[in-house]
C-alpha cells in the first residue's frame, strides 16, 4: 500500500502550528527565567543557607526530581482544586514548568556553588560579608559560570517537555498538532511538521543560550 503524502492543510491550519509555536515559547520562556531564579535561591539555600532550611529544600528537590512531570502536572491543575486551589491551564503548565526546572537547577547550580575555591569564601568573610552577600557578589557569577552548558541543557529539555501540557488542554504546540490531526486525518504529516518545529525550536533555544552564555561569562563559555 502507497501512502500519499499530503502538505496541503499547512495553509489552512498555519494560525494554529503559529498560535502552538508561541504558546511553547511562553511556557519556556516563564519556565527558564523563574525556574532559574527558584533553582538559585534553593541552591543557596542546600549549600550555604541556615540549618532549618535544609532539609525542606531537599525534601522538594527530591521530590520533584524522583516523580514524572506529567504528574506534577496533572498534581498541580486537577489535584489542587479538590483543596479550594483552582487555576487555569496556562498558569498550572506555567507554575508546573517553574517547579520542575527550579528542582532540577537548583542540583545543577550547587555543585557549582561546592566547586568554588573556599578561598572566596574566606574573601568575603575578610571583607565583613554576610553569607549571603557573599553568595550574591562573590560566587553565584563563578558558579554560574561553570554550570552553564549543563543549566542550558536542562531548559531545552524543560522545553521538550512541555509536550505534555496539552494533556490539560494549553494550546502548545503539541496540542496544535493533535488538533490538526484529528481535523485533517493525516497524523504522519502533522507529528511530522511538529516534530520538525521542535527540533528547530531546541536548536534555536540552545544557540541563544549558548549566545547569552557568551555575553555574560565572555571567558569561557563558547558556541
Amino acid at each position: 500500500m502507497r501512502y500519499h503524502f499530503d502538505f496541503g492543510w499547512l495553509a489552512e491550519y498555519y494560525p494554529t502550528l503559529v498560535k502552538g509555536v508561541l504558546v511553547t515559547v511562553e511556557l519556556t520562556l516563564i519556565g527558564a527565567v523563574l525556574g532559574i531564579i527558584l533553582g538559585i535561591a534553593c541552591a543557596w539555600a542546600r549549600a550555604l543557607g541556615p540549618s532549618w532550611l535544609k532539609p525542606f529544600v531537599a525534601i522538594y528537590v527530591e521530590l520533584i526530581r524522583n516523580t514524572p512531570f506529567l504528574i506534577q502536572l496533572f498534581f498541580i491543575f486537577f489535584g489542587l482544586p479538590g483543596i479550594g486551589v483552582q487555576m487555569n491551564e496556562m498558569t498550572a503548565a506555567n507554575l508546573a514548568m517553574v517547579i520542575n526546572l527550579g528542582a532540577y537547577s537548583c542540583e545543577i547550580i550547587r555543585a557549582g556553588i561546592q566547586a568554588t575555591p573556599r578561598g572566596q569564601f574566606e574573601a568575603g568573610a575578610s571583607l565583613a560579608m554576610t553569607r549571603f552577600e557573599t553568595f550574591r557578589h562573590v560566587v553565584l557569577v563563578p558558579s554560574l559560570q561553570r554550570i552553564w552548558p549543563a543549566l542550558s541543557s536542562q531548559v531545552v529539555i524543560v522545553m521538550l517537555g512541555s509536550s505534555v501540557v496539552s494533556q490539560i488542554a494549553a494550546e502548545d504546540l503539541t496540542f496544535a498538532a493533535n488538533f490538526i490531526q484529528s481535523r485533517s486525518f493525516r497524523a504522519f504529516e502533522a507529528y511530522f511538521v511538529s516534530t520538525a518545529i521542535y527540533l528547530a525550536l531546541a536548536i534555536l533555544l540552545r544557540q541563544v543560550l549558548a549566545a547569552i552564555g557568551t555575553l555574560i561569562f565572555p571567558r569561557r563559555v563558547r558556541q
